[in-house]
């Protein structure tokens, strides 16, 4: 059975730094392009960040390059964003996912996917 389960979110707030981790399994997790894909409230899915399978390349959404550096570690088959001087625009429902949306618009139906975890920037 395959899950991805997203953890670490919370509030913060502006200016300070979350990281967030998605551990998977049920899949070869070291195989496949890595992706992290928020929803803010009443909006789409955003592509914020993706990472190649053996973490030698990554890829950031212009609105995050520079404040948040994704990872992953395929070892313990996890993946993390990391995620500094947060800004109330990132809060959103991150999510983590199986496929490269870096040039398509994220769905749902490609690849695995995650519940998400909240990430509220506020004061």
């Amino acid at each position: 059975q395959v899950q991805l389960v997203e953890s670490g979110g919370g509030l913060v707030q502006p200016g300070g730094s979350l990281r967030v981790s998605c551990a998977a399994s049920g899949f070869t997790f070291s195989s496949n392009y890595m992706s992290w894909v928020r929803q803010a409230p009443g909006t789409g899915l955003e592509w914020v960040s993706g990472i190649t399978s053996g973490g030698d390349t990554t890829a950031y959404a212009d609105s995050v390059k520079g404040r948040f550096t994704i990872s992953r570690d395929n070892a313990k088959n996890t993946l993390y964003l990391q995620m500094n001087n947060l800004k109330p625009d990132d809060t959103a429902l991150y999510y983590c996912a199986s496929a490269n949306f870096e040039l398509r618009p994220p769905k749902k139906n490609r690849g695995y996917w995650g519940q998400g975890t909240q990430v509220t920037v506020s004061s």
